[in-house]
């Protein structure tokens, strides 16, 4: 018989009360590739619209790339300085490129029935080719925001602290790291790392006041 599984919900909540927008960190602190690999994996199960994942990482963490990178962010030159790596998330204009491959993947790994895959497959394809450009954009902006905000939950689990950076060159930072402009649409920057302090603490608006029950 199947069973509800059994989460930690303190562990959970401490995790989101104590996330905090941090930066300044301890630029002697480096996360390893297979470390931050973890990370995003566990970030990339975030849900996105019928599946597609649109999201796209680079992670800045060498010094040629962080001097490629500060012009960009000027405003935010501690969190490029100090951090252990900041992470430009895209979100990819043509997620519908890999529709075959994340389908196919789940009936491989016996995670969806060959019938279902060959019936919405072309269902998909079909909505999403008649979609207009900026519906897609949404969409996939939307996809690209849950996974960043679970990347911060993920990151705060594992020890780190981050920020989310939306001021800075959005319309040059594609070809700064050799993407093509016109595909990937840049969602925010995280800068990620060991924090050397403890972040400002910040009002959040009542429940009471910001909701309503029908």
């Amino acid at each position: 018989m199947n069973q509800t599984p059994i989460y930690n919900k303190e562990a959970f909540l401490q995790i989101v009360q104590d996330r905090r927008a941090i930066r300044t960190y301890d630029e002697n602190v480096k996360i390893s590739q297979e470390e931050m690999s973890e990370i995003l994996t566990a970030a990339t199960k975030a849900p996105s619209s019928v599946n597609l994942q649109p999201w796209r990482f680079v992670v800045i963490e060498s010094p040629e790339a962080k001097a490629k990178l500060a012009p960009l962010a000027k405003f935010n030159q501690q969190q490029v300085k100090t951090s252990s790596a900041v992470i430009a998330v895209f979100a990819d204009m043509n997620n519908l490129d890999y529709l075959e491959e994340i389908y196919s993947k789940a009936v491989e790994h016996g995670l969806m029935p060959q019938e279902v895959k060959d019936q919405q497959v072309p269902s998909i394809r079909n909505l999403l080719s008649s979609i207009t450009e900026q519906a897609n954009r949404e969409t996939i902006l939307i996809d690209s925001g849950l996974v960043s905000m679970q990347l911060m939950l993920t990151a705060k689990a594992y020890g780190y602290d981050t920020c989310p950076i939306g001021g800075y060159e959005k319309d040059q930072i594609a070809e700064a790291f050799d993407l093509d402009k016109d595909r990937y649409v840049p969602v925010m920057l995280i800068s990620i790392g060991k924090a050397v302090d403890t972040g400002y603490k910040s009002y959040r608006m009542p429940v009471e006041q910001i909701t309503e029950w029908k």
